[in-house]
């Protein structure tokens, strides 16, 4: 039998300790499982040419919104519901994607017209990934390029708990390119872009 070639390394590559290569074996083996309790899944909306996403409050009802920016527009959603309450197909060439301006904003509409919201996604920016309660996002790649969505209780990496009892891989790209990961201000909305979708959890 012909034996298997042996994966090229470069000499000035550090090889994995075998720590690090137990972890990796650890993470690429943890299927994708349901955000555990009080997480529910809200809504997985498709958003073709997605570039990012930022979170506003609504002003009367006080729930998390979700704006998303694309090639196609401005969209507005509703974080516990899922619904779409506000979309701009047209924004104004100088507002119509976040790197137009030094904070990397875009008009709020809808509810929230009159503010800008952050834009966190192709252009950069960022969101939180920690909660006041002890909730945490991670990326990890492992295999790259497919990215992979932590969702963790135990203060991130290295894990030492079993998955799906402290920590839960609950969203992996192998689809499309991941944009943006994290949690509202608030801490009640968990959120994951990608350059297609974006999918969202909740929690009261």
């Amino acid at each position: 039998m012909k034996k298997a070639a042996e994966v090229e390394h470069s000499e000035g590559e550090p090889r994995l300790s075998a720590y690090q290569q137990a972890m990796r074996k650890r993470l690429i083996a943890a299927p994708v499982v349901p955000a555990p309790e009080p997480w529910r899944p809200v809504a997985l909306v498709p958003v073709g040419g997605l570039l990012g996403i930022g979170f506003a409050s609504h002003p009367d009802s006080g729930h998390d919104l979700v704006m998303v920016v694309s090639h196609d527009g401005h969209g507005l959603f509703d974080a516990v519901t899922g619904e779409k309450i506000a979309r701009e197909r047209d924004p104004a060439p100088e507002d119509s994607t976040p790197d137009a301006v030094a904070d990397l904003s875009c008009p709020g509409l809808g509810p929230v017209t009159g503010s800008r919201v952050h834009i966190a996604g192709l252009f950069g920016g960022g969101l939180h990934t920690t909660t006041e309660d002890g909730w945490s996002l991670e990326v990890v790649t492992p295999a790259w390029p497919n990215e992979r969505v932590l969702l963790s209780r135990d203060g991130g990496l290295p894990h030492a708990g079993r998955h799906g009892e402290r920590w839960w891989h609950v969203f992996h790209s192998y689809h499309s390119e991941l944009r943006a990961v994290g949690f509202s201000p608030s801490g009640r909305t968990i959120a994951v872009a990608t350059s297609s979708d974006v999918s969202l959890w909740a929690r009261e």
